[in-house]
C-alpha cells in the first residue's frame, strides 16, 4: 500500500498548489489563497496559470547557464572536456529512480487546468465580450500546446509512455491503470491531436510573439510528426517499434492485439510524414528569413542599432527585443530589473563554457561556392583558424571565432568581458574558461561590454524559428516520396539565399558529395550503421548547419538511428589542427605535450585522449539500448501487486535489464 501511495504522489504532486500568478510571464509569484471554484473564472486567472508553464515546460526558456547555444553538447557537434558516460560500454546502468526525467508533475499540473477550465468553458460559465472569449480560447490553446510539448519531451526519453488526460486522485487502482505504457506511435498521435486542438483555440487571437501562437503549434506538429515518421521508418525490424516480435510491449496483455491505425508499419510512418509535410508548409510558405550579410561587425564606437544592421542574422541571437524579427515565432524576454538573467554573452566571449565545436561540425560546412571542402579549389586548409573561416559558408565564417577579433565594440563596465578574442585556452581546466576543442562560436555574443557582468546578461532568447519549418518540409517530403518536389527546391534555395555569397544551387553540393569523406566526421551520414545516399545526407547537412548549437542535434541523431556504427567502429572526437601547424606555437610546448592528446594519435586535438586512463581513449562507443532511457526499476515495484517485474502493468525498454544497477545487454 505504501508504494501505491508513493505512485499516486508521483502522478498527482498536488497540482492545485502549482497555481502561480504574475503580471508578466517572466516573473513567477505565488497566488493568494484562492479556491479553484472561484479562481478559473476570468481571462486573467487562466493567463496567470499559463504563464508559469513557459519556464516549466519549455527548457530553452529557463534561466540559462549557456543557453540554447550550447544545446548540442555531447553529440558530434559539440563536446565538453569531460565525456558523457553514455558513450562508455557498461557505464550507464539501470537506476532505481530517474530524478526529474520520469516525472508526471507537469502533465498533472496541466491536466488540473483542463479539469477545472473545460467544464466551465463548455457549459458557458466562462463568459465575457468577444475579446475576453478570444483570450480564454487562447489560454486553453496554450495549455494544449504545453501538454503536447511535455509529452513529446517524455516520448523522446522513453518511447512508449502513459497517456493521462485528467488530474489523478488518490484512487490506487486508477493510478496503477494510468501507468500503462501506450505504444509511442499512439503517444505521437495523441500529441498531434493536442496540437490540432491548440491550433484551433490559438487561432482566435494574434498575440505577441512572446506567447505561443498557432504557427508555433504548426511548427511543433511538423517536428513531432517528422520525428515519429522517421523513427518508425529507420527502426523498422527492431524492438524499438511497436509490433515487432521482440517489442517489449507484447509482454503485457493490453498490447496483445496491437495494430497500427494506418494498417501497417510502413503506412503508419507514411501517415506521420504526410502530417509533417502539411504542417510544415503552413509555416514555411509565409516564412520571412532574417538575412545573413556574412559580416562580423568589428567597428568600435558603433551604436547597437548600427551593429545589428550590419548583420541582422547574427544579431538575432543577441539582441534585447525580437518582436521585429519575423523569422522568430516565439522568444523569451529577459529582465535585469526582475532578476531574470543568463550568462550567454559572457560565455560567447570565451570558450562557450566548455562547449567546444567539433572538427566534424566545422568540416560539414561547405565553401561559399557550395562545394564540400575536399572538392573545392578554394579551400585553404585548417592549419590556422583564419584559414578555416576563409571562403566558407557564411553561417560558419560569421559564427566561428578567431584570435584577434574584437568581442567588445561598445565600452562599458561588464566585469567578465573579453574585449579581444585570445588564443583558444585548450590547456585550461576550468569549465568557465576552457576551449575544449579549440573551436568556439560567437553565437549569442553582445558587443556592448555592459552586458557582460557575470550572471547579469539579459539578451532575448529565440525559442522557435520558422527556418525549421522549411527544413522539416524538405526532409519529410524526401523521406515520404523518395524525391524532392518543387516546393522542397524552393525552400532549400530560400535557406541558402538568405546567406550572402553562398551558392544557392544545392545540386552542386549533392553532385560533389563523397559519402566516404562525409562519414568521417558526421554521424548523420549513417542510418542503422549504413552510409546513406547523398541527397538524404545533404538534407541532413543543411539542417545541421542551419540549426547548429540549438538543441536539436541529439533528437535528430536518435530518430535517424545514427549511432549504430559506433558499436563496432568507435569514434574519436577531434578539434583544431594543433600539431605541426602555426597554432602549436601559441602554447608552452612542454605543457602542451604533457596535457593534450599526442600527435602520434592525430595531428588534431582529441579532447578525451590526453591520458590513456580515459575510458574513451580508444573512441566513443554505443549500445542499442541507449536510444531510450531505461524505465526506473522502482516504477515496476510501484505498479505491481507483488512488487515484481512480471506482475507490473508496465515493461522495460529494449535491452535494459529489470534489475537495478545493471548495464544494457546490447
Amino acid at each position: 500500500m505504501k508504494t501505491k501511495i508513493y505512485l499516486q504522489a508521483a502522478l498527482f504532486m498536488a497540482a492545485a498548489g502549482a497555481m502561480t500568478s504574475c503580471n508578466d510571464y517572466l516573473n513567477k509569484e505565488p497566488l493568494s489563497q484562492i479556491t479553484p471554484e472561484i479562481y478559473f473564472t476570468e481571462p486573467a486567472h487562466l493567463e496567470a496559470y499559463c504563464n508559469a508553464r513557459y519556464t516549466e515546460v519549455l527548457p530553452s526558456t529557463s534561466n540559462w547557464s549557456y543557453g540554447t547555444y550550447g544545446g548540442d553538447l555531447n553529440t558530434d557537434n559539440m563536446v565538453s572536456h569531460v565525456y558523457d558516460n553514455i558513450y562508455v560500454k557498461g557505464k550507464w546502468r539501470t537506476p532505481m529512480a530517474d530524478g526529474d526525467n520520469y516525472n508526471f508533475t507537469r502533465i498533472n499540473t496541466i491536466n488540473y487546468f483542463f479539469d477545472q477550465v473545460l467544464p466551465k468553458y463548455e457549459s458557458g460559465e466562462l463568459t465575457g465580450d468577444q475579446s475576453q472569449m478570444n483570450q480564454i480560447r487562447h489560454y486553453i490553446g496554450e495549455m494544449y500546446f504545453f501538454r503536447a510539448y511535455e509529452y513529446f519531451t517524455l516520448m523522446q526519453r522513453y518511447g512508449d509512455f502513459p497517456i493521462i488526460t485528467t488530474c489523478l486522485d488518490a484512487d490506487l487502482e486508477q493510478t496503477t491503470q494510468a501507468s500503462r505504457r501506450y505504444p509511442h506511435n499512439e503517444v505521437a498521435r495523441f500529441i498531434l491531436d493536442d496540437l490540432d486542438k491548440a491550433i484551433e483555440f490559438l487561432s482566435a487571437t494574434n498575440m505577441a510573439t512572446t506567447r505561443v501562437n498557432a504557427d508555433v503549434a504548426y511548427l511543433i506538429k511538423s517536428r513531432v510528426a517528422l520525428y515519429e515518421g522517421t523513427w518508425l521508418k529507420n527502426f523498422a525490424g527492431t524492438p524499438f517499434v511497436p509490433g515487432d516480435k521482440e517489442w517489449p510491449g507484447y509482454q503485457r496483455d493490453y498490447n496483445k492485439n496491437f495494430q497500427y491505425k494506418a494498417g501497417s508499419l510502413e503506412a503508419e510512418a507514411n501517415w506521420f510524414l504526410e502530417q509533417a509535410v502539411a504542417a510544415a508548409k503552413v509555416v514555411a510558405d509565409k516564412a520571412v528569413l532574417t538575412p545573413n550579410t556574412g559580416i562580423v561587425p568589428q567597428t568600435e564606437g558603433a551604436t547597437q542599432a548600427q551593429l545589428e544592421a550590419e548583420n541582422p542574422w547574427l544579431a538575432m541571437f543577441a539582441t534585447l527585443d525580437l518582436s521585429s524579427y519575423q523569422e522568430v515565432l516565439l522568444w523569451r524576454q529577459y529582465s535585469r530589473s526582475l532578476g531574470i538573467t543568463h550568462n550567454v554573452c559572457v560565455y560567447a566571449q570565451k570558450g562557450n563554457r566548455d562547449c567546444g565545436t567539433t572538427r566534424g561540425m566545422v568540416d560539414c560546412f561547405t565553401m561559399a561556392d557550395g562545394l564540400p571542402i575536399y572538392a573545392s579549389p578554394n579551400y585553404k586548409g585548417d592549419t590556422e583558424l583564419r584559414l578555416v573561416r576563409e571562403g566558407r559558408d557564411p553561417r560558419l565564417s560569421v559564427l566561428l571565432k578567431e584570435p584577434g577579433q574584437k568581442n567588445v565594440l561598445i565600452s562599458g563596465n561588464g566585469s567578465h568581458a573579453v574585449p579581444v578574442e585570445p588564443y583558444p585556452a585548450i590547456l585550461e581546466s576550468d569549465v568557465e574558461n576552457v576551449y575544449s576543442t579549440g573551436y568556439a562560436l560567437r553565437k549569442g555574443n553582445y558587443y556592448d561590454q555592459s552586458m557582460c557582468g557575470n550572471g547579469d546578461n539579459y539578451t532575448a532568447c529565440p525559442v522557435f524559428r520558422s527556418n525549421e519549418a522549411l527544413l522539416n518540409y524538405i526532409e519529410a517530403y524526401y523521406e515520404r516520396y523518395g524525391q524532392l518536389d518543387g516546393t522542397s527546391e524552393e525552400y532549400w534555395t530560400k535557406l541558402r539565399a538568405r546567406n550572402a555569397g553562398l551558392e544557392t544551387n544545392f545540386h552542386l553540393t549533392i553532385d560533389a558529395t563523397d559519402m566516404t569523406q562525409e562519414a568521417k566526421g558526421d554521424w548523420g551520414a549513417y542510418t542503422a550503421g549504413q552510409i546513406i545516399d547523398p541527397v538524404r545526407y545533404n538534407i541532413r547537412r543543411e539542417r545541421r548547419c542551419e540549426l547548429m548549437a540549438e538543441n536539436l542535434r541529439w533528437m535528430d541523431l536518435k530518430r535517424w538511428r545514427s549511432f549504430d556504427q559506433l558499436i563496432t567502429n568507435p569514434y574519436h572526437i577531434e578539434g583544431i589542427h594543433i600539431w605541426n601547424t602555426p597554432m602549436q606555437d601559441w602554447y608552452d610546448q612542454k605543457i602542451l605535450k604533457e596535457t593534450i592528446s599526442s600527435e602520434s594519435l592525430s595531428e588534431y586535438l582529441r579532447p578525451y585522449e590526453g591520458s590513456e586512463s580515459s575510458e574513451v581513449f580508444n573512441g566513443l562507443t554505443w549500445s542499442m539500448a541507449h536510444y531510450w532511457r531505461p524505465i526506473p526499476i522502482f516504477q515496476f515495484t510501484l505498479t505491481s501487486d507483488d512488487g515484481k517485474y512480471d506482475g507490473s502493468i508496465i515493461y522495460q525498454n529494449p535491452y535494459w535489464p529489470t534489475e537495478p544497477n545493471m548495464p544494457a545487454t546490447k
